[in-house]
């Protein structure tokens, strides 16, 4: 075990304070001064007068603002919620409503949508960060700040929750992911594997409210590594970031190196100091792997996890990624285990463990296991088994060696583009449409997103007729963009058992997928 977050960074702060920790466009903040501005940012949160494990909301892009709240709520003993700005509106209220946020911070940029989140709790505070400075109503950050002593509230606790990440459940309904410092530590062992040291300088695509982003943040801070942000990721300003900044490390989500791969002229541009590339958050394909790493030329590293346990069960180390080798088929495994963790593969139905070999559920356990959902006890009850291990939802084996393969995913998530996508969400709004009789949603292969979210809809007989194109924009309308179906099939009815139940893999299987330009 390693330091936790805030210490980390004191001690960085003590040892280097001119070192670089976070970059976000041309302004650098170094670990010093961070250090002293999250404990500007801690104290000015409990003059507000919140006590300890209150939620503190953040809108915000990557950048250094995410780095102060993340370190401040920790030295504070309060839980930064950082909430995702694609979703509309009524979901971000939904979410503020569920955290009982009790302040809200934000960039002007999103200064809408948060006064809409502030207000469904009245007399929440609202801080903004930019040039919405000085809005009625609100404090000015820097303002806000710079009257606020340095002094370190030294609140937090190895067991006390100080982040709070929200994925969908399966009902769709957001769940709230309670996160502690020791959930979220990252030994000196964990850090040796991806060559992660002061020197390091990290790229951060990924956004804070992803599991992925604050989580290789937090790796990166508690290396003493720089973090070089992207507020808004597209794949020629990365390319050209990765260049000029000498990028050594980086995390990307398979639909993102996609991207990159097809960036014109991507095989001529200069790689040459990046050292280790990790990738996760959804299925890769062997093919988009192999062209990775022909064009990256570096080391690859692969994670297999959920936010439920920080993203981290598995990883298929470096020296597993060997596209010509004997070993060529470990390129479709999740890898092994991380020492500290307990993978058990069980029968969904008994939770009987089975032998290697055989697919079942995949269940961990770990010191990064969440204590579980805020106000979700009986979610908690179906996640969480009596003897601390996570089920996971994903079905897979253990190979001879111990190494993972996953095979399905029990839950019916559909992940497009590293985000978590569940059917009945989807299906909710698209049976809100007069014309929809049925619905089904579920994921289809896309050669850009992993999967594309697809659906298969009975019309009513006596209903207007209906679009594609309008069903997509209906859905869009009431949902974040990213979750619209990007194909719409017509049907006169839907495939079922004599259950009752929607037999999507029938689904996928003759619809095939395909994509809308919608």
């Amino acid at each position: 075990m390693g330091p936790f977050l805030p210490d980390a960074v004191r001690a960085h702060a003590r040892r280097a304070p001119g070192a670089p920790a976070v970059s976000e466009g041309g302004r650098t903040l170094g670990y010093g001064a961070l250090d002293t501005r999250s404990n500007r940012l801690a104290q000015a949160l409990l003059a507000e007068g919140l006590t300890p494990g209150q939620r503190v909301g953040y809108l915000a892009r990557p950048g250094i603002l995410g780095a102060e709240v993340l370190l401040a709520c920790a030295k504070a003993g309060l839980v930064a919620t950082p909430l995702n700005w694609r979703l509309a509106a009524r979901e971000l209220t939904r979410i503020a409503a569920d955290a009982e946020l009790a302040l809200m911070i934000t960039q002007s940029e999103f200064l809408g949508p948060a006064r809409s989140v502030a207000e469904t709790r009245p007399g929440t505070p609202l801080v903004i960060d930019g040039d919405g400075d000085g809005e009625a109503g609100a404090y000015a950050y820097e303002t806000w700040l710079s009257g606020a002593a340095d002094e370190d509230p030294g609140r937090g606790s190895e067991n006390a929750v100080y982040l709070q990440l929200y994925t969908s459940g399966t009902t769709g309904l957001p769940k709230g992911v309670q996160l502690t410092l020791e959930n979220t530590i990252a030994g000196p062992a964990q850090l040796a594997e991806m060559e992660w040291r002061p020197e390091a300088i990290a790229l951060n695509a990924m956004p804070v409210f992803h599991i992925a982003g604050t989580g290789w943040l937090i790796q990166a801070l508690n290396a003493g590594a720089r973090t070089v942000t992207m507020p808004d990721f597209r794949p020629t300003d990365a390319v050209e970031l990765m260049e000029r900044e000498r990028i050594t490390h980086a995390f990307f989500a398979p639909s993102i190196l996609h991207m990159l791969t097809t960036v014109p002229g991507i095989e001529d541009r200069d790689f040459s100091a990046l050292e280790t590339i990790v990738y996760g958050s959804s299925p890769i394909t062997p093919a988009l792997l192999r062209r990775s790493m022909k064009i990256f030329g570096c080391a690859f590293y692969q994670k297999y996890g959920q936010t439920e346990n920080v993203g981290s069960s598995t990883r298929l180390l470096s020296e597993d990624h060997d596209p010509d080798g004997p070993r060529a088929h470990l390129l479709r495994s999740a890898g092994l285990p991380f020492p500290y963790v307990d993978l058990r593969i069980t029968d969904p139905v008994t939770g009987e463990p089975l032998p290697r070999g055989e697919v079942g559920e995949i269940l961990v356990r770990s010191h990064q296991v969440m204590p579980g959902y805020w106000n979700r006890p009986e979610e908690n009850a179906k996640t969480l088994t009596e003897d601390g291990f996570l089920r996971t939802g994903d079905a897979g084996c253990l190979d001879a060696e111990g190494y993972l393969f996953i095979t399905d995913r029990i839950k019916d998530m559909v992940i497009t583009g590293g985000e978590n996508v569940y059917p009945i969400e989807v299906e909710s709004v698209l049976a809100e449409h007069p014309a929809v009789l049925d619905v089904a949603v579920y994921g289809t292969p896309h050669a850009t997103w992993g999967e594309a979210v697809t659906a298969a809809v009975v019309l009513r007989a006596d209903a207007d007729p209906v679009t594609e194109a309008e069903l997509i924009a209906f859905a869009k309308e009431r949902i974040a963009s990213y979750k619209k179906p990007r194909t719409v099939h017509f049907m006169d009815e839907l495939p079922r058992n004599p259950s009752g139940k929607i037999l999507k893999r029938v689904l996928r299987d003759t619809t095939g997928g395909g994509e809308s330009s919608a």
